[in-house]
């Protein structure tokens, strides 16, 4: 893996086109929005986190989203061009009763036509079989990093805590959605790492978010140093040729990114973005100027189309 990100630049991206163009139709980018239904008051004390209980931000505590609200917001995302809903809540691991709060919510953006998505926290077996029942496609439980720099990021939870859950998704039939986070201060080895655990799960995930860290003012990191962007696009480059048939998503930071290198990690073979105006409690680009940028590019929004077979 590290050799693959120490490549010269130029011939990384060739590579990781060339490997994009064997298997996804050229010029189509899957277009997700992804809504915060329950935001702030975790437990959980992740450095980059603007919604946890242990730093103070700004962000206050509210309670879940009702389902009309909920729909409404799918309705409106479908209408801007989004295939696929993502909904996250800020729990450390939910509990039984809102797991059935969620599978209302599930239920309801799925009767829209819409890939439902769920970001939750830890899941037991049980509650992601209840999820898999509701409707559910997806379900994102990022990464973040690579394993041994991970308690530099959090010490509420364990490494294992989140590949059991990743296991316990796949176990009920849901799809999974994992990725990480770059600038957080590791190191081109971690970020070598956290390719590696990833692309290593048996299957790798279907869906893998690639973000760049927004340093948000009271987090932990909101001081760390900002990435060089074509290390960031390096690292998308090393996720497409490492999981080919993945989505792979330019998530939170592409306001820092800027067009010019979201233009070149399409070219590394990024097919997929969180569109709309907000990511859970952090800005993201307006759904108009993302339209324009993908004209400027030739690219075009996919249709709602599962990853190529293998």
């Amino acid at each position: 893996m590290q050799t693959l990100l120490d490549m010269p630049f130029m011939e990384l991206l060739w590579r990781a086109q060339t490997v994009h163009r064997e298997l996804w139709p050229a010029g189509e980018v899957e277009l997700a929005t992804l809504l915060s239904v329950k935001t702030g008051g975790c437990p959980e004390n992740c450095g980059y986190c603007p919604q946890s209980a242990a730093f103070d931000t700004g962000v206050k505590a509210q309670k879940l989203m009702e389902v009309h609200e909920v729909t409404a917001a799918a309705q409106a995302a479908k209408d801007a061009g989004a295939t696929r809903f993502c909904m996250g809540a800020a729990w450390r691991a939910p509990k039984d009763r809102d797991i059935e709060k969620m599978s209302a919510l599930i239920g309801a953006v799925k009767g829209l036509g819409l890939q439902t998505c769920a970001t939750l926290g830890m899941l037991a077996p049980q509650q992601a079989q209840a999820l898999k029942d509701a409707g559910l496609d997806y379900y994102n439980h990022n990464l973040d990093t690579a394993p041994e720099y991970y308690q530099d990021v959090v010490s509420t939870r364990q490494y294992q805590e989140r590949l059991d859950t990743l296991r316990n998704v796949r176990a009920a039939g849901v799809k999974v959605c994992a990725g990480g986070i770059i600038g957080m201060g590791e190191t081109p080895v971690h970020r070598a790492g956290l390719i590696a655990q990833l692309a290593n799960l048996d299957p790798y995930p279907e869906s893998v978010p690639i973000n760049s860290l927004v340093r948000v003012p009271g987090t932990p990191l909101a001081d760390s140093d900002p990435v060089d962007p074509l290390d960031f696009v390096r690292v998308i480059a090393v996720a497409r040729i490492t999981m080919p048939r993945a989505r792979v998503r330019l998530s939170a930071g592409r306001q820092q990114l800027g067009d010019a290198v979201q233009a070149l990690c399409f070219l590394a073979g990024a097919n997929s973005i969180f569109y709309g105006d907000k990511l859970l409690v952090t800005g993201n680009p307006e759904a108009s100027d993302d339209a324009r940028l993908l004209a400027r590019l030739g690219l075009r929004a996919a249709q709602s189309q599962p990853a190529p077979a293998c």
